[in-house]
């Protein structure tokens, strides 16, 4: 994890040396959390494009590794999804959906079966065959707004659970007011979820988005 203090701060001393005036702790904790989204978000356009790029193998593989290790801290498993009508719900704090598995209550989850995601037109076809028929030992699923649709005969109301990676948590840069000043305070504050390699990063873009653009090599020399 990343200090909210410690970004705070620093961003605070490059915006007074750039004579941008003073980033209030509300205007910070709204830029910060921007910031980590934006960050959060790249990393699954970078692994897309490593993946798909033809070359170096070994410099490639090297990326993915770099950002599963990143992304590893957000995997997340539920173990069993709120059925609601006619969809399971998906996670309150999911951002991207992993595998589904279907779990009877008379096993155990090493018995789990994984169920096939589909779309609709996909459906037909599967449903019209009796070797691809969704069933409890072959379940099928296609993802909705309103959440996930499972389809197996006899239906599957319960047993459902799922891989998926987590949205980052809110960042928050607690404090108090003492003589009219706002004192950082570690009781109140959450810190960014990223890597800790991602510190300089986070600066940049908090910066970039409060207009101040500053490169990386000027940026680094104010680590010091």
């Amino acid at each position: 994890m990343v200090n909210v203090d410690t970004v705070y701060q620093r961003v605070l001393t490059i915006a007074n040396k750039e004579q941008r005036g003073y980033i209030t702790p509300l205007e910070f904790n709204l830029l910060a959390n921007q910031a980590q989204l934006s960050i959060f978000e790249e990393y699954f356009s970078t692994e897309s494009q490593a993946k798909e790029a033809v070359g170096n193998e070994g410099e490639y593989s090297d990326i993915i590794k770099t950002l599963n290790e990143k992304i590893s801290i957000f995997k997340k498993f539920d173990a069993s999804l709120i059925n609601q009508g006619d969809f399971f719900l998906y996670p309150s704090d999911m951002y991207k959906l992993g595998t589904l598995y279907y779990v009877p209550s008379s096993l155990s989850e090493d018995d789990s079966v994984e169920i096939q995601e589909i779309n609709y037109d996909e459906f037909l076809d599967y449903n019209q065959s009796p070797l691809t028929k969704p069933s409890r030992s072959h379940p099928l699923y296609i993802r909705r707004e309103e959440g996930i649709k499972v389809f197996s005969t006899p239906s599957i109301t319960s047993g459902i659970t799922a891989t998926y990676i987590r949205k980052p948590a809110k960042v928050e840069w607690g404090y108090v007011v003492t003589n009219e000043q706002a004192l950082y305070n570690a009781s109140s504050s959450d810190n960014f979820e990223l890597h800790e390699s991602e510190e300089i990063t986070l600066i940049t873009e908090i910066l970039s988005l409060a207009g101040i653009v500053l490169s990386r090599p000027d940026l680094a020399g104010q680590q010091a």
